[in-house]
């Protein structure tokens, strides 16, 4: 399985809830994407090509792994907060698949899952990190802003 945005469609949601039980036993894991693991290795780590493209362009590799960043506007694939609601309907389905596995959180520390989990989660804040460190870089730099950017800021203002 690949790490994919937070915008996945509804099926591919409930499929992994539908497969939590074999990710508890490790038997499926989800592959890390190479740019978060770089991005986990080393954050600040000043770019190869710190031109504005450059730096939109590892930003927009960042994007299409973490999903839409937050101060970006509400589009079909990054819905608002009322759209929101299916996402707390398949959290409830994930939640009724993990309650399959009886002391399941022994299960996951014996299989390895657990510490697997954590070194996701680690590499997904990573790229977080890394996206507002380069986002950071660009605004000194004064590089323009990508079109979905500019449009919140300008609605902000």
């Amino acid at each position: 399985m690949l790490l994919t945005a937070c915008a996945s469609s509804n099926q591919d949601k409930v499929a992994t809830a539908a497969t939590t039980p074999l990710s508890d036993l490790n038997v499926v894991r989800a592959d890390i994407p190479e740019v978060l693991r770089s991005a986990a290795a080393a954050p600040y780590a000043l770019p190869a090509d710190a031109s504005c493209a450059g730096l939109a362009a590892a930003i927009k590799s960042l994007d299409e792994v973490l999903g839409p960043d937050l101060d970006a506007p509400a589009t079909a694939g990054n819905p608002g907060l009322l759209d929101r609601g299916e996402d707390a309907a398949t959290g409830a389905l994930q939640r009724t698949a993990e309650g399959v596995i009886p002391f399941r959180g022994w299960v996951r520390k014996l299989s390895g899952a657990e510490r697997y989990a954590r070194h996701v989660s680690a590499a997904i804040t990573a790229g977080g990190v890394r996206r507002g460190f380069l986002r950071g870089m660009a605004s000194a730099k004064a590089c323009p802003a990508a079109p979905a950017a500019a449009a919140s800021t300008a609605k902000a203002g």
